[in-house]
């Protein structure tokens, strides 16, 4: 019987009660041995009367217990027994008054439950659940049940179904679905053209037979498919227990190395969950291509509209081949020919990367492809407005355009381009997007889940180190005038921006075309004067600096004041903390109204994408950000050091999500 639980809350009060009038006896035994002889026999009194009516209560519950039980008549008894399942019947209070043969064998084990509450049976479950119409499962004895109640009166009754055999066919028919998985071998060309003869081959080779024993350690199997890609079926469990492990075998694949300074990496999609191997191969297909627009060397595994991403530590090999933008260009220039104007636009709160890729595109189209062509632009929030202000004063003032401006002018055959940005949520004018029957993207940043996906042209490279480089090297094929010393300035400024002055993400297609855009008389004296800051920004950047506070390898920096140059002393100072020693991040936090802003920066040792990701943001696995809506500073940079708290930066190979 456990009707001991029903008087335990008596059971403190007195206790402490006793103790005290004892401690009062000891002390007394010091003053007066009278008074010691007199408090301690009441004390011991009160103990005695204490145990004697704790019994007596203990009896009259189990008595009342008992009474209830008989109260039940042969009747009611016999036909609690004769129900085929386990079932008990509850009181008020919800403790158990009476249960049949099959509730005291398979639930009980052959023990007593009255008196108990039926909570101590239902596995953690609130007792309201029982009552609804699924009702609720619960395990005991190693099988599954699930539990109705049905009131009665001032009680109920419960009954426990066995559901054990269903439960243990469903989660292995759960367990059982097929799962497509499609892996590419991200940088086998670029092994091949790096690595000594005969080389190749070998880590060819040993890529394959990585993925092969990791497909063994399955059910499933596998088909090799043209292009250093690999198509396999298998079952969910799998799935699950790689998904447990982030995809171990991703580092499996980066220790295969030609060199200390080229590995191999692979990209998998997959997808899962769906009716049809159709629609899993579909979602797989769909997977792989948001994986490979992060950069490679992760697995995106998709179910429904869901994604879920691994890895992705690696930076991004560069393409050296220009096919793509040659092809881009010639289908650029059929869309161009065919509009009546071309609206041109970058992301909220655009920068410099944005509007030199913004005047780079307008160049080509009105001077090369003779097209009225205009940038949308918000001159309050805009970040570049030092290259805005240089333009106007070069009498180029009616080539910016606000929202309602260019809205004016849009009709059915105007065609949108939009640069440094795919996602809808981030442009300059969503409203100038949703007006537009054909759109335009090109950007650099890694692909995101919700990005803009009725594009009749989406030139999307992660590899390139910013718009402006992307720009670079498309007008060379879109027009045979090349652009002008401000226009090239503008496009350099860009890519400054974006590799902190040739220091991240640059590779050899970013000196070519910075080499173009100095060929084209792009001064560097003039670009630098465009980084200029006031005297304001300067000290709020260094406050910044000089407050902040390294968690984890990460240093974080909260603003306490708001400067109308806010934004661009916080970025500044995100890159200036990555000269601290020991830094591998740094996060700087400002507010705008209600939003949070933090500008997140890295060298490479650390993924920040994945960072900024897990807070709603974005952006590249060294330059990311993101905005959260409705919370304090305090708040936001808890839950970053809470994210930064759980990252494991003692290992030397970079983190993963």
């Amino acid at each position: 019987m456990k009707n001991k639980k029903n008087t335990n809350f008596i059971t403190p009060l007195f206790l402490i009660s006793v103790i005290v009038m004892f401690a009062m006896a000891v002390v007394s035994f010091w003053w007066n041995k009278f008074v010691f002889i007199g408090e301690f026999l009441v004390a011991l009194s009160a103990l005695i009367i204490f145990v004697l009516c704790a019994v007596h209560l203990r009896h009259y519950i189990a008595q009342t217990f008992i009474n209830v039980v008989h109260a039940i008549d042969d009747e009611g008894k016999k036909q609690l027994e004769d129900i085929g399942c386990a079932a008990a019947v509850i009181g008020e209070n919800n403790e158990i008054i009476a249960v049949n043969r099959h509730f005291k064998e398979s639930i009980c084990s052959g023990e007593s439950p009255v008196s108990a509450p039926l909570t101590d049976y239902l596995d953690g479950h609130d007792i309201h659940t029982i009552f609804s119409d699924k009702g609720t499962d619960t395990k005991r004895n190693d099988k599954w049940y699930v539990v109705f109640g049905v009131k009665s009166g001032s009680g109920a009754v419960v009954y426990f179904i066995d559901n054990d055999l269903y439960k243990s066919n469903s989660d292995e028919y759960i367990a059982s679905r097929p799962v497509v998985a499609i892996v590419t071998f991200d940088n086998k060309e670029e092994l091949e053209r790096q690595a000594e003869e005969g080389k190749a081959s070998q880590v060819t080779v040993a890529v394959e037979q990585t993925i092969v024993k990791w497909v063994a350690s399955t059910t499933g199997f596998y088909k090799k498919i043209s292009g250093g890609r690999y198509v396999i079926v298998m079952e969910e469990r799998y799935i699950r227990k790689f998904m447990d492990e982030k995809f171990k075998i991703l580092e499996d694949i980066r220790e295969i190395k030609i060199n200390e300074r080229v590995n191999a990496t692979i990209s998998i999609g997959v997808g899962h969950g769906g009716q049809t191997f159709k629609e899993n191969e579909l979602w797989a297909r769909q997977a792989l291509e948001i994986a490979l627009g992060r950069g490679g060397d992760q697995a995106a595994v998709k179910q429904s509209e869901e994604y879920q991403f691994f890895g992705g530590v690696s930076k991004g090999v560069e393409k050296r081949d220009k096919v793509r933008t040659r092809v881009i260009a010639g289908s650029l220039i059929t869309h161009v020919k065919n509009s009546s104007n071309v609206i041109i636009m970058g992301h909220r709160y655009s920068d410099l990367d944005a509007v030199g890729a913004c005047i780079g595109m307008w160049s080509s189209v009105s001077k090369g492809l003779k097209k009225p062509a205009y940038i949308c632009i918000n001159r309050q929030q805009t970040l570049a407005k030092p290259l805005v202000a240089s333009f106007e004063r070069a009498g180029f003032e009616n080539i910016f355009k606000t929202e309602s401006e260019i809205l004016d002018i849009m009709d059915s055959r105007s065609l949108l381009i939009i640069v440094d940005t795919h996602s809808p949520n981030f442009l300059e004018s969503k409203l100038i997007y949703e007006h537009a029957e054909r759109v335009v993207v090109i950007d650099h940043h890694r692909m995101m889940v919700n990005h803009i996906d009725n594009a009749v042209v989406f030139f999307h490279e992660p590899y390139a180190s910013s718009a402006c480089e992307m720009t670079a090297e498309l007008i060379q094929y879109l027009s045979s005038e090349p652009p002008s010393r401000l226009e090239s300035e503008a496009m350099l400024s860009g890519i400054m921006l974006d590799t902190k002055n040739f220091v991240l993400r640059t590779g050899v297609r970013t000196f070519e075309a910075a080499a173009y855009l100095r060929k084209n008389g792009a001064d560097t004296v003039e670009v630098k004067r465009l980084f200029s800051n006031s005297i304001d920004t300067y000290k709020v950047k260094y406050k910044l600096v000089s407050d902040a506070e390294i968690f984890n390898y990460c240093a974080i920096a909260c603003a306490d004041e708001t400067t109308p140059d806010i934004r661009i002393a916080s970025a500044q100072a995100a890159d200036e903390l990555l000269g601290i020693e020991n830094v591998k991040a740094s996060f700087v936090m400002y507010k705008t109204g209600k939003t949070v802003n933090i500008s997140a920066r890295s060298l490479g040792d650390l993924n920040v994408q994945v960072i900024m990701e897990s807070l709603g943001g974005g952006g590249h696995q060294t330059m990311a950000a993101c905005q959260m809506e409705d919370v304090s500073i305090a708040e936001a940079r808890e839950r970053l050091v809470s994210i930064i708290n759980d990252l494991d930066l003692n290992k030397t190979s970079p983190v993963s999500n």
